[in-house]
């Protein structure tokens, strides 16, 4: 099968012909029909990952059809339409059974813990356990476009911050994940400011309903706390300013919901604690969502309630893949971008 395929870390991404995987005993094989790029495979592809061994194949955002089963697995057979969560949980830990697999201690993620999604065929342990059927109303680009970052943004802002109608949220960061944020605190009722300094970004932002901030010309802190300060502010970029920002613009008793990755040479960020202690703030994480919660996101998606597929603005093959994983940091697209093996 075709992959796109790295030796090194920073290093040339290839499109090689490697071998297609085997179904373990309680695993599928299945054949990618969708896969997201999300800026996590670039961190992967730049090192930032230390769960990665060379050489890999990344890719964690995907759906498709499942073309081998192991002899385990009772709940799914060959032919299903089905995807993945970006976590695995191993199905049998205290968090795997009360539901949260998303932070078992023993997770893998294709893509990062083994080869991914950005191939032609994808292989997946525990099957019975981490696998979901997709409904028939969702095409498997809008699925694989639930994947991460929207999966991320929907238990961030539904279960961890709990978002309210009529609330002011602050999203700071325009990409994938923002973007999926706005989308979700609008259908929610939220009063949505999104800051970006991206052009096409904010467009986008401004067409699911945000209000835009250009943060180039504009100080967002500032102007959030001159309309009393945000409810609920997001950091969906993940750096030390931006998480920062999203803390410092809240209200008083305000909810600051992580979601972009704080990847840092020390492991640690710098956070504004002083206002968090004096203001009485919430400091919230969303590590992806696990299989047990994707029927009620994607009840809402085949519904038309949430309009995920809106956000794909084009879908590419391996090679153009491979050359836009490699720009992702210099030259970001706005919206979604789908590889379709």
């Amino acid at each position: 099968m075709n992959a796109i395929y790295f030796t090194q870390f920073k290093g040339p991404l290839e499109i090689k012909d490697i071998p297609v995987p085997t179904a373990t005993n309680d695993g599928v094989v299945i054949k990618v029909e969708a896969t997201g790029l999300c800026r996590s495979d670039w961190h992967a592809w730049m090192g930032h990952d230390s769960d990665i061994v060379l050489p890999h194949v990344p890719g964690h955002e995907f759906a498709g059809v499942i073309s081998e089963i192991g002899k385990q697995v009772t709940k799914f057979k060959v032919g299903d339409r089905v995807t993945v969560p970006f976590v695995c949980g191993c199905g049998k830990c205290q968090y795997c059974l009360r539901g949260d697999a998303q932070v078992c201690p023993t997770q893998t993620q294709p893509g990062f813990t083994g080869f991914g999604s950005f191939a032609e065929f994808v292989a997946i342990d525990n099957a019975d356990f981490n696998l979901i059927h997709i409904p028939a109303e969702v095409s498997f680009a809008t699925a694989a476009a639930l994947g991460c970052r929207f999966a991320t943004s929907y238990r961030g802002l539904i279960k961890r911050a709990k978002v309210k109608s009529g609330e002011t949220v602050a999203i700071f960061g325009c990409g994938g994940v923002g973007l999926s944020a706005i989308m979700i605190a609008k259908a929610q009722g939220a009063n949505v400011y999104a800051i970006d300094i991206n052009d096409d970004a904010r467009e986008i932002a401004a067409s699911l309903g945000a209000q835009t901030i250009n943060s180039k010309n504009t100080d967002p802190v500032a102007f959030l706390q001159n309309l009393g300060g945000a409810h609920v502010a997001v950091d969906a970029l993940g750096s030390e300013a931006t998480s920062g920002a999203s803390v410092l613009s809240l209200a008083r008793g305000g909810r600051h919901l992580q979601l972009g990755l704080l990847l840092t040479p020390s492991g640690l960020t710098a956070m504004p604690m002083a206002r968090v202690i004096a203001w009485e703030l919430d400091l919230l994480g969303s590590h992806g969502m696990a299989a047990v919660d994707y029927p009620e996101m994607l009840a809402l998606v085949a519904s038309g309630s949430l309009k995920p597929e809106s956000l794909i603005t084009r879908e590419v093959d391996l090679t153009e893949g491979a050359k836009a994983l490699a720009q992702l940091d210099s030259q970001p697209f706005g919206g979604i971008t789908i590889i379709k093996p």
